[in-house]
């Protein structure tokens, strides 16, 4: 058994949530958590969605939002509470800390989530209590538990979604949550689920995907659940599900299981599949004990048997699939199938905007929206407000808060996503966050990028780790050091691994790794040389990403290579 396993046997995971609340009255230092609570409370202490920062004595707490949906006074208490606690110390620069988001910010993530840093101990009671009194958890966060369940941010609005998950969702996340039969397992574990035909919730990266089907059934209709006699038969509406998908080291698409999953059993299905991975995930190599590796290991066809032996309920075989692509965001102004009203999708370059800000943003909801405002978070680091009536639109795009986060935004600036990075995180190894906002930003002003192109996909991670998903990006950076000739007059400088190609969807594909260890400053000149033969040689209707798989990689990588900038010696970190 490893020692991170150790540790989580020695005590139960969940039990480190009430010894936050004595390190916090007593207002102990790091060094004093350490000495009191012996080894392994660094890892329990994820399970109340607590990482330690890099910056010894201040955490970063990450805030679960189901399926992404916040009502207003949810989103307004969490802008409130980063405005008032996760505020950088003088010691570290305090205001100055971060030239472009000022003292008090916080970060939307990949999963739905909001992360906050500049935490201490002692603040962490107030900010629960706070939370407490609008229905908001940090709980299982983090940590090898079941995380945020991911869903369309859209959910219940548009008009190509089959049904409305987002009950599914936050049913499946209350099962989970706190639940101490299945919060220590052998690894973290990923759901998603979604009514929508779009998948936006990107089902083939996860642990558990759920996406819509339908079934026909007799007229009994034994199964329950929605159903539809409008297309010559009588149908059940439910999921189909993908399991095994995921990122990282060992990137893998999920695979599809002959299963059709009623909404009402979609908690016994996930519980199932969660005490599948409990009892044969292997707890002795944190290297191998995702659960995308257990159905490698298996076959899909044996991992669904598996599932099936732990199962209460009989699972259908599979129906029809109603999935038909893939939309990376929701960025932009829509109209909802509720009549006369639009909800409005505001661009967050990478994620990260002020606490204030926030606030704001729900407080604008209340303002201009109906009394089923929402303030929704996306996958890709934007989010939504919600039920806006039209006459209200423009009057809530002129509000100060959304002068930095407009719904027109730029092909990069649209596509842009950035992990924590160095800033923060131990274990990156370049800064993210600064340099995607900036990236995309001037990008937008130096390429010219087809007219029928919305985004350009550009994911950057400060490590391997894959925290902004490169993997799926049209273009995907991972953090790395480089050495430069010695002619350069430099010697060791930020650097990255520069790939192309990815997506998800009906094509979906991982990038491949064109070119390692390239310097942070050879990047941008190198994407105006992509581009340049990109226009140049782009079919009718090509996206970036295929024409990057048309074109060979040796091609693109001498491409790159022509470009004017610093030269790398090749050596990368951990060569």
């Amino acid at each position: 058994m490893n020692t991170t396993e150790q540790y989580k046997q020695n005590k139960h995971p969940l039990d480190v949530i009430d010894d936050v609340y004595d390190y916090a009255a007593d207002e102990l230092s790091f060094e004093e958590i350490e000495e009191r609570a012996g080894g392994g409370e660094w890892e329990r202490l994820k399970w109340a969605g607590m990482y330690a920062q890099k910056q010894e004595g201040y955490f970063m707490i990450r805030t679960k939002v189901p399926g992404g949906k916040l009502t207003p006074e949810q989103a307004e208490v969490i802008g409130q509470v980063t405005d008032d606690l996760a505020v950088a110390p003088e010691e570290y620069g305090g205001e100055a800390q971060n030239e472009l988001w000022g003292d008090a910010y916080l970060d939307i993530t990949t999963r739905q989530d909001i992360q906050k840093h500049w935490i201490r101990v002692e603040d962490v009671p107030e900010m629960w209590d706070r939370y407490d009194e609008v229905g908001l958890t940090t709980v299982q966060g983090c940590g090898d538990s079941a995380r945020n369940v991911l869903g369309c941010p859209a959910a219940g609005l548009d008009e190509h979604e089959c049904f409305n998950a987002q009950p599914v969702i936050e049913a499946v996340s209350d099962f989970f949550t706190n639940n101490r039969e299945y919060a220590n397992l052998p690894r973290k574990f990923k759901m998603t689920i979604t009514g929508c035909k779009h998948d936006c919730a990107q089902s083939q990266i996860n642990d558990i995907g759920l996406v819509p089907a339908k079934k026909e059934i007799d007229v009994s209709g034994e199964a329950g659940g929605s159903s539809d006699s409008s297309d010559g038969g009588k149908y059940l509406y439910g999921f189909h599900a993908r399991v095994g998908g995921g990122l990282s080291d060992g990137p893998r698409m999920g695979s599809e299981l002959d299963v059709f999953i009623p909404p009402e059993d979609a908690v016994e299905f996930c519980r199932a599949v969660a005490q599948t991975f409990k009892e044969i995930g292997d707890r002795n190599n944190r290297g191998v004990c995702r659960m995308r590796y257990l159905v490698e290991q298996l076959g899909p066809e044996k991992f669904e048997e598996a599932i099936r032996d732990r199962c209460t309920i009989d699972l259908p075989t599979g129906g029809e699939n109603l999935t038909v692509g893939y939309q990376g965001d929701h960025v932009g102004v829509h109209d909802q199938k509720q009549d006369g009203l639009q909800y409005v999708g505001f661009n967050v370059v990478a994620g990260r905007m002020g606490g204030d800000e926030f606030a704001e943003a729900a407080r604008a909801a209340k303002k201009y929206g109906s009394e089923d405002a929402s303030v929704r978070l996306a996958t890709d680091q934007n989010f939504l407000i919600t039920h806006i009536p039209e006459e209200n639109v423009d009057d809530l795009l002129a509000e100060p808060f959304a002068a930095d986060y407009q719904p027109n935004p730029g092909a990069f600036s649209r596509g842009a996503v950035g992990c924590t990075g160095s800033e923060f995180c131990n274990y990156a190894i370049i800064e993210t966050k600064k340099r995607t906002k900036r990236w995309a930003r001037e990008l937008d002003e130096r390429i010219d990028v087809p007219d029928d192109i919305e985004a350009i996909r550009m994911h950057m991670s400060g490590c391997s780790a894959s925290c902004a998903q490169p993997q799926i990006a049209d273009i995907g950076f991972r953090g790395e050091t480089v050495k430069l000739d010695e002619d350069s007059g430099s010697d060791i400088v930020e650097g990255m691994d520069f790939g192309l190609g990815g997506s998800l969807g009906a094509d979906n594909e991982f990038l491949d790794w064109i070119e390692n260890a390239v310097p942070a400053d050879s990047v941008i000149p190198a994407l105006e040389q992509l581009f340049d033969a990109y226009n140049d040689d782009r079919h009718d209707g090509e996206q970036f990403y295929e024409w990057c798989r048309r074109v060979d990689n040796g091609e693109l990588r001498t491409i790159m290579q022509g470009a004017e900038a610093p030269v790398s010696g090749g050596v990368a970190h951990g060569d």
